[in-house]
């Protein structure tokens, strides 16, 4: 998209901005800090040209490929849960996408690896995070569901496709006490997981059903 249709988009949205925070206040949404985030994340930089007006409904829309970028209310809340603890210092990311999660989480942590098993999905986002001025990302194309060993222990994961159950190739690249936020199921049916990394293992707490494309394995 170019620059002008940005400007123009971003200049007309700050009213439908609003709108989608008033809507994520009223469907439970309460930190102010993802609130804010969220408001000053230019969404619509993350979805095709032809979708761009409809970038600040509370809406999943398609990035191609088979893929979504999520429903706002998702984003907030997934990113709620895995800072209710307070601030962190390193946060693994599986499903890069469009790259918007990955930008709101940019902007609350210290620093975001993010891997993505589609190349071309990878390249855009990395051009978006460049029109941010986001420099503490780190992108690996990869399988995600193996997670990215080298830079384990991570102090929060989150993941934006659903595996059926719970991976524990990610919950031991979580440090003790660490956090992974996912959704897990099947295509029919999935809930949104909250797992904390402990001595023995790990302890979980479902949060609510949520619909996500399946996490997949191997690379495009």
């Amino acid at each position: 998209m170019n620059s002008s249709v940005h400007r123009g988009i971003g200049m007309t949205s700050q009213r439908t901005r609003e709108r989608l925070m008033q809507r994520l206040k009223d469907e439970g949404i309460r930190s102010r800090t993802v609130l804010g985030t969220i408001r000053n994340t230019p969404r619509h930089i993350f979805v095709d040209e032809a979708l761009a007006s409809r970038a600040y409904e509370d809406t999943a829309l398609p990035i191609g490929h088979g893929q979504t970028i999520s429903q706002p209310y998702i984003v907030a809340r997934m990113t709620e849960v895995l800072l209710e603890d307070g601030p962190l210092e390193t946060v693994l990311e599986v499903g890069t996408g469009s790259g918007y999660q990955t930008a709101v989480l940019a902007q609350l942590v210290k620093r975001v690896y993010s891997v993505e098993r589609i190349s071309a999905l990878q390249r855009l986002a990395r051009m978006r995070f460049q029109e941010m001025n986001l420099r503490n990302i780190r992108l690996r194309h990869t399988d995600g569901g193996m997670g990215l060993l080298e830079y384990a222990p991570f102090d929060g994961i989150i993941v934006t496709a659903a595996p059926e159950g719970i991976p524990r190739a990610l919950v031991e690249q979580l440090r003790p006490g660490g956090r992974m936020v996912l959704p897990i199921g099947t295509r029919q049916e999935q809930v949104l997981v909250k797992v904390i990394r402990t001595e023995s293992g790990y302890e979980k707490e479902i949060l609510e059903q949520v619909a996500f494309v399946p996490l997949l394995g191997g690379v495009l």
